[in-house]
């Protein structure tokens, strides 16, 4: 679908590490229907914004860049996106023992995060129109009017606020409590301090501070895309959503193990706000329905199709933990990975081609499933 009816459409995108394939695949299911779908708002948070960007910044129809975003993720090892090899792994892990035992004098052990990232880098560079690190197809796709504004959100931990940074034709900035939104031209180091997983990943440097993982103070996910006049939100999240029969079902036997609580608070950062916005735009809509007469000032209802998993990829993640890199499967064995049932954290850096092509694999059936209810949205 293009032309005007489509003025008003936006995508955005959650975070969730690795899951984030789960999200190219329900693209791709999509594109097989909409081939020359026009998204003229795209926003992205955490591993959200690396396929955001690519989306903004590539050239050609829908189809052909969401299948190119796929082969790309099919593609994948984890060798792609950090070190794994058994020196690099055991430096990291040596070095943070060392720096929890030597108190104030562990300034002098230098490093930054639980694994390093340099791969993810030089894949992005490899896979990403740039020049001087800017992506310069951005500015390319908005003067041809395929695009006309995308969002990153990255966390200062310089200041604590979200920053919202914004590339575009004819938009307007906001600032709210703890964000604010940037006008910008996106580099590579935008979209990986977005992606930037908190002390697994490294913080990244951007102009005025030290950024890491969007997630962490975006209180309100579906915001950047209603700022930028997205009245029709297509968001896809990768929190599978348990039936009535599972919520009790327990994911642990015995004492939670670090890897459970980790999963936690990842998803409390990452996915259950984003729900949570769903929700309370759901009760505007509903109040701004049971105003008379249209008389709702500024206020414009906002229509939402969220789209999320048909299984749970916590527990999926599992039957995949016994491939992965013998030394790293040690390191996150110590963290109790193999003592839950639903391996949250484990599902976030499993970027393995056999757990992410079972993603993007069941995010294009979950697409095909739904397709009745995405073409009537897409469609209104």
């Amino acid at each position: 679908m293009s032309g005007d009816n489509a003025n008003d459409l936006a995508l955005v995108m959650s975070g969730g590490g690795a899951r984030a394939a789960y999200q190219v695949g329900y693209l791709r299911g999509i594109a097989r229907h909409f081939e020359e779908l026009d998204l003229p708002v795209i926003t992205g948070v955490s591993a959200g914004a690396i396929n955001a960007a690519y989306l903004a910044n590539e050239a050609g129809n829908f189809r052909h860049k969401a299948e190119a975003l796929a082969r790309l993720w099919a593609n994948l090892d984890t060798d792609q996106i950090y070190r794994v090899d058994t020196l690099s792994v055991l430096r990291y892990a040596l070095g943070w023992g060392a720096r929890l035992l030597m108190g104030r004098a562990s300034h002098a052990i230098h490093l930054k995060s639980l694994v390093d990232t340099t791969p993810l880098m030089e894949m992005m560079q490899s896979n990403l129109t740039t020049q001087r690190g800017e992506l310069t197809g951005i500015e390319e796709n908005i003067h041809n009017g395929r695009l006309r504004a995308i969002a990153i959100t990255a966390s200062s931990y310089s200041t604590g606020r979200s920053i919202t940074w914004i590339q575009g034709k004819g938009i307007n900035t906001w600032e709210r409590a703890h964000r604010k939104s940037v006008i910008t031209n996106l580099h590579l180091n935008h979209i990986l301090a977005s992606a930037s997983l908190p002390m697994f990943f490294p913080a990244v440097h951007v102009v005025d501070g030290w950024y890491g993982d969007g997630g962490i103070r975006l209180t309100a996910p579906l915001s950047p895309a209603i700022h930028l006049g997205g009245r029709r939100l297509l968001a896809i999240s990768t929190r599978y959503l348990r039936q009535e029969e599972e919520r009790e079902l327990t994911n642990i036997d015995d004492y939670p193990p670090p890897a459970q609580v980790v999963g936690a608070m990842f998803n409390a950062v990452f996915l259950d706000l984003f729900d949570n916005d769903a929700l309370r735009l759901q009760r505007v809509n509903d109040l701004i329905n049971r105003i008379p007469g249209g008389q709702y000032g500024e206020l414009q209802p906002v229509k939402l199709l969220l789209l999320r998993p048909s299984r749970d990829l916590g527990r999926l993640a599992n039957e995949f933990e016994p491939s992965l890199p013998r030394t790293f499967r040690f390191m996150t064995r110590g963290l109790g990975t193999g003592e839950t049932r639903s391996n949250d954290l484990l599902s976030m850096i499993m970027f393995q081609p056999d757990y992410i092509n079972q993603l993007l694999d069941l995010g294009t059936t979950d697409a095909l499933n739904k397709m009745d209810e995405i073409k009537q949205f897409l469609r209104e």
